[in-house]
């Protein structure tokens, strides 16, 4: 089902701002979106809006074409997936998943068909006449997922279902979703914080910061072509390098003179409205190479993460400012080495220094 937001707006009574504004999107039939953003952007408040859950101040919201603002969130086709599993301790896992069709009042042969294809695929046979106290998280979340796959709805939402899982278990999970995603060729809303969940899940995320879109699109978008500044240093682990400098005559030059390049043309091009104006570098830390060509700077190196195909180095330039560099796990570095390392050119990504747009 697809689903359309146009100008959505959420104020609550009592507060002079709104927790989200001028949101449009369009979210395509079957498409896993991942809202994504940090605490308090209104990413949840906007799950909300979408379930009925909370009302909507300004703007329209619809399902398949159809006006959903003033339509009761059993009436919406959706199914909802919480934090908290929110399961019924006292029911069996067999009944927790039924519970929802056995009030909407269900044939049982048509509720056991159901629970039984949702198990199945959840891998969950073994445990459905366990109660949820004698199961693992992981087993509960699936529980929860079950609960909400049995109404086969028209879009389903989920509130950052991962959060209460260790590291492993999340990973895991992760796959897990998407390919439930795709046997059930449904609309998925997903909201989380954790940027690593939206980028190995999305179809597409959208972005949010102070109730704002700050950019909406594919991962690979997000990575490489961020928006702005903000979208720079939120997308990506470790994040973005940032220097701060001029454009002028052709180079860029960072405020502490540490890091003096010449762009490419094609970027040159671009830079060309911002001579003598302030403006933002960014680069990845794998695009920050071993070497000592004409666009390159000197560093020691103040701290290594081992992370064993790869290590990060904390990179000390000579007025303090710190540079994230990612190097293959093979190569040998100390602690306290003065290294030399260059720009990758094809990889820069210039902001203008006023409204922290990107230049392009």
């Amino acid at each position: 089902m697809k689903v359309t937001m146009e100008n959505l707006g959420k104020k609550y009574e009592g507060r002079e701002n709104f927790t989200l504004r001028n949101i449009n999107l369009e979210i395509e039939d079957q498409e896993f979106l991942v809202i994504l953003g940090p605490s308090g952007c209104g990413k949840s408040t906007l799950l909300r809006m979408i379930a009925g859950l909370n009302s909507i101040t300004e703007g329209e919201l619809y399902f398949g074409g159809k006006l959903m603002n003033k339509v009761q969130p059993k009436d919406r086709d959706i199914a909802m997936v919480f934090q908290s599993y929110a399961l019924y301790p006292h029911l069996t896992v067999y009944d927790n998943m039924a519970f929802s069709l056995k009030m909407q009042k269900e044939r049982k042969e048509v509720i056991h068909q159901k629970v039984m294809e949702a198990a199945e695929v959840l891998q969950l046979e073994d445990y459905l006449y366990s109660k949820p106290s004698d199961i693992s998280g992981g087993q509960r979340q699936r529980v929860a997922l079950g609960r909400a796959m049995v109404r086969k709805p028209g879009v389903f939402l989920m509130d950052e279902p991962l959060s209460n899982l260790d590291a492993k278990l999340r990973e895991h999970m992760r796959v897990e979703l998407v390919r439930l995603h795709k046997q059930l060729g449904t609309t998925s809303i997903y909201v989380t914080h954790d940027q690593t969940e939206a980028m190995t899940m999305a179809d597409k995320i959208l972005l949010l910061d102070g109730g704002e879109i700050q950019q909406f699109g594919t991962p690979n978008e997000f990575y490489n072509t961020p928006a702005n500044l903000f979208v720079a240093r939120f997308i990506g682990s470790p994040t973005m390098n940032i220097f701060d400098g001029v454009y002028q005559n052709g180079r860029f030059v960072s405020d502490n003179g540490a890091i003096d390049i010449e762009p490419k043309d094609a970027d040159k091009e671009l830079l060309n409205a911002h001579e003598g104006k302030k403006v933002y570098l960014g680069i990845r830390p794998e695009r920050l190479l071993a070497g000592s060509k004409e666009n390159s700077f000197k560093g020691r190196i103040d701290v290594i993460e081992m992370l064993g195909k790869e290590q990060v180095l904390y990179v000390k330039l000579d007025d303090d400012k710190e540079v994230i560099i990612s190097q293959p796990g093979h190569y040998k570095y100390e602690i306290d080495e003065i290294h030399d390392f260059e720009f990758d050119l094809d990889a820069l990504h210039f902001f203008d220094g006023e409204t922290t747009k990107r230049i392009n």
